[in-house]
């Protein structure tokens, strides 16, 4: 199995084979956390405006998501899984478009599966991957807006390798680390309606689900993503 580590919207261009588009803060964390309670369509987009309109013609639909951090104007809620973790999506179709993580999704033209990839699901992730024993793994690190790199989502990456390694390295002094990196939005008193420091510790929760989330194409054309449990 050749495991390659990728960075950034290049990255994902250059992903093949199963690519592992990696969006720590917040994307893909919230996408667990979204089909955990129970949506039944999760339709991931680069482009806010495919967004926009799928509103106005499916008007139930749930808008989610961000741009540099802030909820988009006409949007449900933000990219915070704090926002959402109580919330029952049972029935819902949510669209959802981000900075960095959707992004990755857009522009992985090349590979030949596509999973999310977060802390909170590192394990089942990797799990998955050595059950479909592909030739080629492309962990993409998706940074900050795909345009630099981003801690969290490197970790991610050095940790589900590892784990397809063979390896089984203890995260907690990195996670905590996370703190005063990447991480440090989240403890500024004035950016806390942004970036609520609940968000960090929902994100750094490590392998918390049990499910991988795969990228399929709807009728339509669209991305969205679908739970496949995996047995630990």
């Amino acid at each position: 199995m050749n495991i390659k580590i990728l960075q950034l919207i290049e990255g994902a261009r250059q992903a093949t084979g199963l690519a592992v588009i990696i969006d720590v803060f917040r994307a893909f964390t919230v996408e667990a956390y979204l089909v955990n309670n129970g949506v039944q369509k999760l339709i991931a987009v680069g482009d806010k405006q495919i967004a926009y309109d799928y509103k106005e013609k499916n008007k139930d639909c749930i808008l989610i998501g961000e741009r540099r951090g802030i909820m988009l104007d006409g949007f449900d809620y933000g990219n915070s899984p704090s926002q959402i973790e109580k919330i029952n999506f049972t029935g819902k179709t949510v669209v959802h478009t981000t900075s960095s993580g959707t992004q990755g999704i857009a522009n992985a033209q090349n590979a030949n599966e596509i999973l999310t990839g977060s802390l909170v699901n590192a394990k089942a992730i990797a799990e998955y991957i050595k059950m479909q024993n592909p030739e080629d793994v492309s962990l993409v690190c998706m940074g900050n807006g795909g345009e630099s790199e981003a801690r969290e989502d490197t970790l991610c990456a050095e940790y589900i390798k590892s784990l397809l390694e063979g390896k089984n390295p203890n995260l907690d002094k990195e996670i905590e680390d996370l703190k005063n990196i990447a991480g440090k939005r989240f403890f500024d008193s004035n950016l806390q309606e942004i970036f609520p420091k609940r968000d960090f510790y929902l994100s750094t929760e490590l392998n918390k689900f049990n499910f991988v989330l795969k990228v399929e194409k709807d009728d339509d054309g669209l991305n969205y993503v679908r739970k496949i449990e995996v047995k630990n």
